[in-house]
Formats: C-alpha cells, sequence, structure tokens
C-alpha cells in the first residue's frame, strides 16, 4: 500500500499514560466516524505499515488510542509524530451534492451555476489555516477560488463538474 492509494487521516501526537496509550489527532470533519477503526497505516519513513487498534476512544479531534503490542510507554516512542492514513476505499460516503473529499475533484471542471461557462480544470486544492482553495488554471494564470457554502454550489460527481457562483471581480484580479 502506497499514500497515492491512501488518505491522511491524522497524526499520532504524544503517549497518554504509561500503558501505552497514545493521542492521535484526527484531521477530519466528523472524528465520530471513525469510532469503529479495526487499524491505521503508519507512516514509518519509506513504507506504511499497518497498526493494529485494541481501543479507540474519540474525543472530537483528539483521541485516544491503543494499539496491539505496545505495552508501555517506552513502546510508544517509535510512533510518536507519526502520521496515520487509510485506503481511500474505506472512505466514509457522502450523502450531499454539496460534500466533497478534496483529493476527488481533482479534474473536475467549474462551471458558473447561472451561466454554464466552463473556467477550467480543478488543478489542486489548497487548506491553509485561515480560508481551503480550489486553484484552476484560466489563460495561463493560476486562478485561487475559496472554498464556501456561498460560492461552491453543487458537485456532481458522475459528470465531474463543480458549479460555482463566484464573487463578482475574482477573476478579474487574477487576468489583468
Amino acid at each position: 500500500m502506497t499514500k497515492d492509494n491512501c488518505y491522511f487521516l491524522g497524526k499520532v501526537t504524544q503517549t497518554h499514560g504509561l500503558k501505552g496509550e497514545v493521542i492521535l489527532w484526527l484531521d477530519v470533519d466528523q472524528p465520530e466516524l471513525y469510532a469503529e477503526l479495526d487499524s491505521v497505516l503508519l507512516d514509518m519513513g519509506n513504507e506504511l505499515v499497518p497498526y493494529f487498534l485494541e481501543s479507540l476512544l474519540i474525543r472530537g479531534k483528539k483521541s485516544i488510542a491503543k494499539f496491539e503490542d505496545i505495552e508501555t510507554i517506552e513502546e510508544t516512542a517509535p510512533i510518536i509524530n507519526k502520521e496515520l492514513y487509510l485506503p481511500i476505499d474505506v472512505l466514509p460516503e457522502l450523502e450531499d451534492d454539496t460534500s466533497f473529499y478534496y483529493h476527488e475533484i481533482i479534474g473536475f471542471e467549474l462551471e458558473d451555476e447561472n451561466t454554464g461557462e466552463a473556467y477550467g480544470s480543478v488543478t489542486q486544492v489548497y487548506e491553509g489555516s485561515g480560508q481551503d482553495l480550489i486553484a484552476f488554471e484560466k489563460e495561463g494564470k493560476e486562478v485561487l477560488v475559496p472554498i464556501s457554502d456561498e460560492i461552491v454550489k453543487t458537485v456532481d460527481r458522475d459528470k465531474k463538474i463543480i458549479k460555482v457562483d463566484l464573487p463578482d471581480g475574482l477573476l478579474d484580479l487574477y487576468l489583468e
């Protein structure tokens, strides 16, 4: 299994207690969807290694995990600050036409919700502390569109189209 077949779930941040438990930071919108996990993949340098969960207590984005065969605080040392991954095929299904996973929209076409004008294909999604952005190219220039409910209206997975309502003047900022 490689990172190309997986998505970033979070990170092992620190130890918890003396019996091999650790704190996981989960970089997901709904941590409770992961309460029944049996295993995760840890990035151990050059490979993703499966680690099996003995227990997982979800407490929002920070959770307490106990992995099988890790019984002491000393045995947790090799996994502290390691990134967690899961195979893409275990992602929870999204149930509406306004939600999406960032990795899935790469290559989708952006279209104006009102006119149907095609803007370009999504080339990347930037995650930032202030605002996440969809990137596409128009006239040889990268254009960044904020991800918000006011702008991103619908996602059609079958047609690979994202309908947007761009703020007035946004395109002009990039194309002038």
